[in-house]
């Protein structure tokens, strides 16, 4: 193990990082909204069935409806009695010879128990004559209450909506949904030498791109955040994080926290009352990243180097997020495709391709850029694997935590 430095011995761990910002979970209380608007939201009550699911006993294949009873006494063919669609009331049958030619979705007649696909009959001048000798009582027939039985919990509170979700909410009638409210937040990005995109840099500025790729981040969780850039001035500096502490719940800050001279972000916090919980993480990327509170207010400031900010938002404030939403963790692992050598103390966030064996393995193919300032790298990746600090030789084959960045849900 390689020897930890006087100065990185004044970082927190990764883990102690986690910890904290963890204990500072929020609840932001709950809001109604359309089901329609509600896809990647976080539900804030149990979604019940509000009546048998199916409701009725319903047909599963096109075919004939018949009683399994003249099966058993080895008739053939049956009369067509009528044509049953979906959504029509049921016609029953008046002799065991007769059947109801019906459709898939149909509510089954009372007096049949069993469907037989038409693959499996011929139909002729209105009679049904049997092309199969096995036939099972009840096939075909999706059974009333089979799925959920009325006042069962369909959706479980807590659920993230997807679309599956959408068309369970929608069957039971469920318009309008108590969804977990969502912070709100800012994604602050600072320095002279950053302009907006619309505009041509000149050969010492570099485009804003670090505050539209974590908004991006955050639209893919229903979070739509404001947008600020602030210049190297120490007043406006200060004066605008003031305004945005009494503004929102959540301040993302990128760039400003290390150790330049025009790095004023730290010492505005400071001057601001803003509770420092840590500063600095033993990390690569993203060691001089730091984390606040004031009042009720959180304080995630990143560092500017585009790797560092995206890699903070994937590692603490997310997982922070899903907390705070009481979204029960689904940790994913890969194993390492080749071998990677590390050598400072510090736990590395490795820009990983995520691909599947013909095993079925999760395999991470490590991405090879320029350092944390390599923001082209991050278009290839697919996740960070989070490589132990206590190590500077990692072997290929071995397993190891991976923090998706292409996720599109939670």
């Amino acid at each position: 193990m390689s020897d930890i430095t006087s100065v990185e011995k004044k970082f927190i761990s990764v883990q102690k990082a986690e910890e904290i910002i963890v204990s500072q979970r929020r609840d932001f209380g709950t809001e109604t909204i359309c089901f329609r608007e509600a896809i990647g939201r976080v539900l804030a009550q149990s979604i019940l069935a509000d009546r048998d699911l199916p409701p009725f006993d319903r047909v599963a294949m096109d075919g004939i409806a018949v009683s399994y009873e003249a099966i058993e006494k080895g008739i053939k063919s049956f009369r067509i009695k009528a044509t049953q669609a979906a959504g029509e009331i049921p016609v029953e049958i008046l002799a065991v010879d007769h059947c109801i030619e019906i459709m898939t979705g149909a509510a089954l007649p009372s007096t049949t128990d069993t469907v037989i696909r038409y693959e499996d009959i011929e139909i002729e001048n209105g009679e049904a004559f049997l092309r199969i000798e096995a036939i099972k009582k009840g096939q075909n027939i999706h059974w009333k209450a089979s799925d959920k039985k009325e006042g069962e919990v369909l959706v479980d509170a807590n659920s993230v909506i997807t679309p599956s979700i959408v068309n369970a909410v929608a069957s039971v009638g469920a318009k309008d949904l108590m969804v977990k409210k969502l912070p709100k937040v800012i994604v602050v990005s600072t320095g002279d030498e950053i302009i907006d995109i619309d505009k041509n840099p000149l050969a010492y500025q570099i485009r804003n791109s670090n505050a539209y790729s974590l908004e991006a981040v955050l639209k893919q969780y229903s979070i739509q955040p404001s947008l600020l850039h602030l210049p190297d001035d120490e007043k406006t500096v200060r004066e605008k994080i003031w305004q945005c502490l009494n503004d929102f719940d959540v301040l993302i800050l990128s760039g400003g926290v290390s150790m330049g001279k025009f790095d004023y972000i730290p010492k505005a916090l400071d001057e601001l009352q803003v509770k420092k919980l840590f500063y600095k993480v033993q990390q690569r990327p993203g060691k001089p990243f730091w984390f606040g509170k004031f009042e009720n207010k959180l304080i995630f400031a990143f560092p500017g180097n585009p790797v560092s900010a995206f890699l903070c938002l994937h590692r603490y404030f997310l997982p922070w997020l899903k907390n705070s939403l009481s979204i029960p963790p689904k940790n994913l692992y890969a194993i390492l495709e080749e071998d990677v050598q590390f050598k400072p103390s510090l736990t590395y966030f490795l820009q990983v391709k995520l691909v599947t064996n013909g095993e079925g393995q999760l395999l991470a193919q490590p991405i090879k850029g320029n350092g944390s300032g390599d923001f082209s790298s991050l278009a290839e990746a697919d996740a960070f694997l989070e490589l132990p600090s206590d190590r500077d030789n990692f072997r290929g084959g071995e397993v190891y935590k991976a923090w998706s960045i292409t996720k599109t849900y939670f």
